[in-house]
């Protein structure tokens, strides 16, 4: 979902008038070629960021209701996009999901902009707290749509709490991201963890060829 899809259905059509994506990427652009000019996030001011795009602050406003809203579709716009799931099985779309935090641990490393930016975005809670409802929390729930999907189609043990499980797959793919930099983020990592997980996680069969919890 791009970062005008994702504002309009968080708003809807509160606002009563048409959004130009060529003023919205402007307004993005503008904020993203001031962290590239090495302006702080404390200092990244609504005021300085219309200056920069060549827009009022009311054109901005808008759109967001202020810089953490914005900062956040920001973040969003220089990410991968969301990942859209096969759903053939809970192995393919638990790849899909541990391969999206592979390519944004990859593109993060290679961009200094985005590392330092979620350093900054850390220290401001408002903006924090926004990343973590509007991206985070999204894919976090995602996560246990497949894992539970999962349970009920039989690929799954019944007994198996998938909020840990959640953080079992996930938690191998961050480890590497975020707390090891210097750690490999090869291709078929994401098959890697998935298919060790999976394999002491699959339903016993019985003699009789049913299922066992």
């Amino acid at each position: 979902m791009s970062p005008a899809e994702s504002r309009t259905s968080r708003v809807g059509a509160t606002k009563g008038r048409p959004r130009s994506e060529a003023v919205e990427r402007a307004i993005l652009e503008g904020a993203m070629k001031l962290m590239e000019e090495g302006v702080p996030l404390a200092e990244l001011s609504i005021e300085r960021i219309a200056r920069t795009a060549g827009v009022g602050k009311a054109t901005i406003y808008r759109r967001w209701s202020g810089k953490e809203e914005l900062f956040v579709d920001l973040l969003r716009a220089a990410e991968p996009a969301d990942p859209e799931l096969t759903g053939t099985s809970m192995r393919a779309d638990l790849v899909v999901l541990l391969e999206s935090l592979r390519q944004r641990g990859v593109l993060s490393r290679r961009s200094a902009i985005l590392h330092g930016v979620y350093a900054q975005m850390k220290s401001s809670p408002k903006i924090w707290a926004a990343y973590q409802n509007t991206v985070i929390a999204p894919r976090h729930r995602l996560g246990l749509e497949v894992l539970r999907r999962g349970q009920e189609n039989g690929e799954l043990r019944a007994d198996v709490n998938i909020e840990l499980l959640n953080d079992l797959f996930v938690g191998p793919m961050l480890v590497r991201a975020v707390l090891r930099p210097d750690a490999e983020l090869p291709d078929g990592l994401a098959e890697q963890i998935v298919d060790t997980l999976l394999e002491g996680l699959r339903p016993v069969s019985s003699p009789s060829g049913e299922h066992s919890a």
